[in-house]
This record gives C-alpha cells, sequence and structure tokens, in this order.
C-alpha cells in the first residue's frame, strides 16, 4: 500500500541534506518504490515529504543505502518520522523534474 513519509529533523542543514543527496545519487539512481520527494527547510529543521510505494521500501532504502550516507554528512540524532496511508496523489500535467 502506497504510504506518505513525513520527516522533520531538527539541526539538519541544506549543505547536509545535499551531501546525503549527492552521496545516495538520489536522481541518479532512484531508489526502488519512491514515488515523490520533497524537501524544505523551516524553524531550523529539514522537513521531507516523501511518497512511497510501501513502508517497507522506505525502511529498506534506508537500511541499504540512506543511513551510511547520513552518518557521512555528519547528520546527529534522529528525525522525527510518521507514515501516512497514501490518499490521493497529483502531478499536475507537465510538471516534471527535479528543482
Amino acid at each position: 500500500m502506497p504510504v506518505v513519509m513525513t520527516m522533520r529533523w531538527p539541526g539538519a542543514t541544506p549543505q547536509q541534506y545535499d551531501r546525503v543527496s549527492e552521496l545516495v545519487d538520489l536522481e541518479g539512481d532512484v531508489p526502488n518504490g519512491l514515488v515523490l520527494h520533497v524537501a524544505s527547510f523551516a524553524d531550523g529543521a529539514l522537513h521531507v515529504t516523501d511518497v512511497w510505494e510501501s513502508r517497507e521500501d522506505f525502511e529498506r532504502y534506508l537500511a541499504d543505502r540512506l543511513g551510511a550516507a547520513i552518518k557521512e554528512a555528519g547528520l546527529e540524532g534522529a528525525p522525527e518520522t510518521s507514515y501516512a496511508p497514501l490518499h490521493r496523489r497529483l502531478i499536475p500535467p507537465g510538471v516534471t523534474g527535479t528543482t
């Protein structure tokens, strides 16, 4: 079942996020099961919202690739993470790629 994974990581910086993305090659080697990834920074924290085909897909990606990159980038502590069943997803026509 598709899920929305939300994460809030206090103290994480844009530089750390960019380093993690580079290490896992997020755009060049998209993880199995990832449908959508959005990251932002507000109130001194990294905020991530992902859509995954299943919670297990995200947890496998975390164990196989993401965890080591997080450690190498120097992120400390642990994020607040939650999951919810996906109700609906809309990508408007013409919206593609990354920013």
